[in-house]
């Protein structure tokens, strides 16, 4: 073990996939608890890419790929969004050749290489006695793979898509829906200024909490999601009858990045996949904008409408976290910390009906969470139901898992 194990024990805590408002409070949180109940806290440095960069060498330039947090550093940034330790979408099970840390590439001279051994092994050299993975659903389905391994591992949901299973929130959510709906607004002074259609493409590859949220707090007047495909025709029919009632002749759509066109599937910005099998998404606002302003003289009187379309993309993942996204990190991180007090592992903290708990880490590879479809979503409006809202979550539809 290395010399650096803390009083009671080290904990490690890293942050992976994207970033959000909220990780630095989270982290925060994990660090200022474990100081004072005597534990030390290792920050791993970019995500999952941390642990396969550390070279076994005491003598080893490791100080960028990980560090002893103290009070000090975490109370400087723990207000702040973003994440100090830096994040990435590395899945140590799965390093293509262009990714393998130098020491290591005359041993692994595979296309894709699992590099799980070498995590292990790391993870006993820093004498890391628990660890707290913050990401989504990929991020934790690694933290999954080395529960089954024997790691003690205790997971911190966070997403802007609020798509990971088991929680009714992820960190980052309500700062994405909070700008998705300022920026919308904010670009309504355009649309009406020039009477034209609005498209906001939003963040949201299989689930579309970020469009339909903002679109039932009144930021829209249609939406589409991943999990029911549209028709152009519609939408175009939709949105040109409400840019006629509309005394300022505007409207404006909503679009998860994850929509698809009936007998479509997703747009892509390319072809190349990141370790988790994903390829980039991007395009469909492009396309759907594209469509609108070409089908639009058949629903206003043979008379085009011209679009403004805008990726709001990192727009809404960036800056300082908001009051939500600074309150449910400090719990989560205090939740993780109860449960490092109770040796309970395999768990990921959560919010479910408005109480703080805690599930199976298993939740996150079991099923996909998505939006219940029939339950909140008009698929001939294109927009969401508003029905019976007794007894339901803070976020209406967050519950479904």
């Amino acid at each position: 073990m290395s010399s650096i194990k803390g009083r009671k024990g080290s904990i490690g805590i890293l942050t992976g996939g994207g970033d959000v408002p909220g990780l630095n409070p989270a982290i925060r949180a994990v660090t200022i608890r474990a100081l004072h109940e005597g534990y030390q806290v290792i920050g791993i440095r970019r995500g999952w890419a941390g642990l396969i960069e550390i070279q076994r060498d005491k003598d080893a330039p490791n100080h960028d790929h990980y560090q002893v947090l103290t009070e000090e550093i975490v109370n400087k940034v723990g207000r702040t969004g973003g994440t100090f330790l830096h994040t990435s979408r590395t899945r140590p099970s799965a390093v293509p050749d262009v990714n393998i840390p130098e020491h290591l590439r005359d041993v692994c001279r595979a296309k894709t290489n699992d590099l799980t051994e070498e995590v292990l092994k790391n993870l006993e050299f820093l004498g890391i006695d628990y660890l707290i993975p913050i990401g989504g659903d990929d991020t934790l389905s690694y933290g999954v793979h080395l529960h089954q391994k024997g790691v003690k591992v205790i997971a911190i949901p966070k997403t802007m898509d609020n798509d990971v299973p088991g929680t009714d929130y992820c960190i980052g959510f309500s700062t994405c829906v909070t700008r998705t709906i300022e920026m919308t607004h904010a670009l309504r002074t355009t649309a009406g200024s020039h009477e034209r259609f609005l498209v906001i493409e939003v963040f949201g590859r299989y689930a579309g909490f970020t469009a339909l949220l903002p679109t039932m707090a009144g930021a829209a007047n249609r939406c589409l999601i991943p999990e029911s495909k549209f028709h152009i025709e519609h939408l175009c029919e939709l949105l040109t009858a409400d840019r006629s009632t509309n005394p300022s002749l505007y409207s404006v759509a909503i679009i998860s990045e994850g929509a698809m066109y009936e007998g479509g599937g997703m747009v892509f910005e390319s072809e190349e996949k990141d370790m988790f099998g994903h390829k980039k998404l991007g395009g469909i606002g492009d396309r759907v904008s594209h469509d609108l302003k070409e089908l639009s003289p058949r629903f206003n009187k043979g008379r085009r409408i011209n679009v403004i379309n805008q990726r709001l993309s990192y727009l809404v993942r960036c800056g300082d976290p908001d009051a939500i996204d600074s309150i449910v990190p400090m719990a989560f991180g205090n939740l993780a910390l109860d449960l490092v007090m109770d040796n309970r592992t395999g768990r990921m903290v959560c919010l479910r009906n408005g109480i703080y708990d805690n599930v199976p880490i298993e939740v996150v590879t079991s099923t996909k969470k998505v939006i219940d479809v029939d339950k909140y979503y008009d698929k001939d409006r294109l927009r969401p139901l508003f029905k019976s809202f007794s007894q339901k979550p803070f976020f209406i539809m967050t519950s479904d898992f």
